[in-house]
């Protein structure tokens, strides 16, 4: 099990990385597994989404870590949920791209970190899931050095596989320079509107692309998904009924089934 690092990730806004992060987190919890999970975006939404502050000015972030002023180990954060650990972002974080422009390893910072949790026993977690910034910044690159593989929410809207293209590009480069075992563990498609017939072309046409790689949980528009997190707690425990917990309930069952094909056969 050696495919714990997993980002997150889909340069374009607004698609529910954040809100997967969460409640993917949240299921493999209930799952009986430990996670971490690691806020790298700037604006700090997974950190608000789990209940903690992103604007107390605490130095135990990720960018305490990433701009060498702290071990990764000191800034691990328990969250009101059990066996759900945080590492949170804010603000500063936008800054690191120029402060660390000279710098050569740069880009495996967070990589050379999380090795150390990696083998550090008693951070024994099963997965550490990453949520990335809406960008292919210098905070992506280093999510996609430090990962096993990926997740990718996709919005089913027009133009959504158009932002995919640059997002295959930038991992083919960072495959053949910086990380080649990184992969693509699956697509995600969000915001499902059954009424609205682009959503099933949207889902069609990612499925005749991505074909097995598009995970066949489709999480639907729902407005308790977009309730829940001013609430600082994953959809899952704000309301377990409504439609978007179930769909991410069944989305973390067939994230684990990924690694334990065995299990869910039975």
């Amino acid at each position: 099990m050696d495919k714990k690092i997993i980002s997150v990730i889909n340069q374009k806004g607004g698609v529910g990385k954040t809100t997967t992060v969460i409640n993917l987190a949240a299921g493999l919890t209930m799952k009986g597994k430990k996670i971490l999970v690691i806020d790298l975006d700037p604006q700090g939404n997974a950190t608000t989404g789990l209940g903690i502050s992103n604007t107390d000015n605490s130095d135990l972030t990720i960018y305490s870590v990433l701009s060498g002023n702290r071990k990764i180990s000191e800034v691990i954060q328990s969250t009101k949920f059990e066996n759900l650990n945080l590492i949170t972002s804010n603000v500063d974080l936008s800054g690191l791209e120029v402060e660390t422009a000279g710098e050569s390893r740069r880009a495996f910072k967070l990589k050379d970190e999380l090795t150390s949790i990696l083998n550090d026993s008693r951070a024994s977690y099963d997965y550490i899931l990453i949520d990335c910034p809406p960008s292919l910044s210098l905070l992506t690159i280093m999510a996609l050095v430090a990962s096993n593989s990926l997740v990718v929410p996709l919005q089913t809207e027009f133009f959504a596989l158009e932002g995919l293209t640059q997002l295959m590009k930038t991992i083919e480069r960072i495959k053949s320079n910086l990380n080649p075992s990184l992969d693509i563990r699956g697509i995600l498609l969000t915001m499902y509107d059954k009424r609205n017939k682009l959503s099933g072309e949207v889902e069609q046409e990612a499925r005749n692309y991505f074909k097995d790689k598009v995970y066949s949980t489709v999480v639907p528009r729902n407005v308790r998904l977009s309730e829940a997190p001013s609430y600082g707690v994953p959809v899952l425990l704000y309301d377990k009924i409504c439609p978007g917990s179930k769909a991410y309930f069944s989305f973390a069952e067939e994230f684990l089934s990924q690694d334990n094909p065995v299990e869910s056969a039975a």
